[in-house]
């Protein structure tokens, strides 16, 4: 094996051959072995510490060992932890109020993952469009958008325009149309009687951070409903607070039919995830139509009311908002010098790197040689999702070590 970078000391060598010995090659981790992390900073096994600027996509927003979740953790793994939805338990109940109640709807579906929330939505729409909308038997479909990320289940890579996450996979899951992302008519084009749900993302996070134009979703809204069709909103990156409010959609008045939940719903200590939605729609699962052994368990639910009672508060939305600006404001500053173009939306910004300059993986392993964690994406983009714990002189830092590594970069 052989690493891309000068600085990887022995001890760390040795942790990385081991993992690339005997765990799939499923990812391209850059060369870094974290063992331990507080706020917005992660430390490595020979003391180094680096700024977390991925902050694990979005799930640890909050940041690295929060005592407040590591307080509601440590409590409930000393009663109990699993008992699976065969019986009730008493901190599901106060979570998915709670839940419900932060979302403004009724009720909700807990699950682990975030493909297993996107997958859920789906079983919930096409029943919904059987028992509901009363759309013939197997003839449902959903629109979804060109550019999508909702993770790597089979279904969900049958409607990926990604070809790394699709080629030998199939065959595939049929009952999906792609349209353009922030086209609205060309969703209204796509709705026939037998179209049950529109799945959006409301900001594209894999593909960049992408951000639609601001008429876009309330457009999808209004043309959702009017068609009697159901609109569901893949928050699983944009929501609890990375986006400087609480949901994505709230940025442009937007309530969605589900929201799908997830990432940070965890805290960063135990996989956590939700569809969210109203009874009159999540209502149309029944017992033994769908499940999950861990969905709901005591410790998820204890960490995800302590996660919803955070937000509940908005500081950390507010404060996603106002470092948010400032992170994106310094970020401009470096348009034509090594970089194209920047987005974002919150704490949270794409930086489309000049390709003729380098790769986006090149510069985030530069970055890394400076104590900053970034990651790349579709080649000359990067990504910077800090947790919203970080200080904004830790920023106004990171974007200097940008500014350093393009300086370098362009010799």
């Amino acid at each position: 094996m052989t690493l891309s970078t000068t600085s990887t000391t022995p001890r760390q060598f040795a942790a990385i051959v081991l993992e690339e010995e005997h765990a799939a090659h499923n990812y391209h981790p850059l060369p870094v072995v974290v063992a331990s992390g507080d706020g917005a900073w992660v430390t490595d096994v020979d003391g180094r510490r680096y700024l977390d600027c991925l902050a694990a996509y979005s799930a640890v927003n909050f940041g690295h060992s929060n005592p407040v979740l590591l307080d509601a953790a440590r409590a409930q793994l000393g009663r109990i932890t699993l008992t699976s939805r065969a019986f009730h338990n008493d901190q599901l109940g106060p979570f998915v109020t709670e839940l419900a109640t932060l979302a403004g709807k009724d009720m909700v579906l807990p699950m682990n993952t975030g493909a297993e929330a996107v997958e859920s939505g789906i079983k919930v729409a096409r029943a919904w469009g059987y028992r509901v909308k009363g759309v013939a038997p197997d003839a449902a479909n959903i629109i979804v958008m060109a550019g999508n990320f909702h993770g790597r289940t089979t279904t969900i890579i049958s409607f990926s325009d990604d070809e790394d996450a699709r080629a030998d996979f199939g065959p595939f899951t049929p009952g999906f149309r792609t349209v353009p992302y922030g086209d609205a008519a060309a969703i209204e084009a796509a709705i026939d009687e037998n179209t049950v749900a529109v799945l959006i993302e409301p900001i594209q996070g894999e593909s960049g951070i992408v951000v639609p134009p601001a008429d876009f979703l309330p457009a999808v809204r209004e043309i959702t409903s009017r068609r009697n069709v159901l609109f569901i909103a893949d928050e699983i990156q944009s929501g609890l607070g990375r986006t400087g409010a609480t949901f994505a959609c709230d940025l442009v008045g937007v309530v969605p039919d589900l929201y799908l939940l997830g990432k940070a719903l965890g805290g960063g200590i135990i996989p956590v995830s939700a569809v969210v939605g109203n009874s009159d729609i999540l209502g149309v699962i029944q017992p033994g139509q769908h499940g999950s052994t861990f969905g709901g368990n005591p410790l998820a639910a204890a960490v995800g009311l302590a996660v919803v009672r955070i937000l509940a508060t908005g500081e950390m939305q507010e404060r996603a908002r106002v470092l948010g600006e400032r992170l994106r404001a310094d970020l401009a500053e470096l348009i034509g010098h090594g970089v194209v173009a920047v987005r974002g939306a919150g704490l949270w910004a794409g930086i489309d790197i000049d390709p003729e300059l380098a790769s986006g993986r090149a510069v985030c392993e530069a970055l890394m040689e400076r104590g900053v964690l970034a990651k790349d994406t579709h080649g000359s983009t990067i990504r910077l999702a800090p947790p919203i714990v970080v200080e904004a002189a830790d920023l106004d830092w990171a974007v200097e070590q940008l500014r350093a590594v393009l300086t370098e970069l362009a010799g």
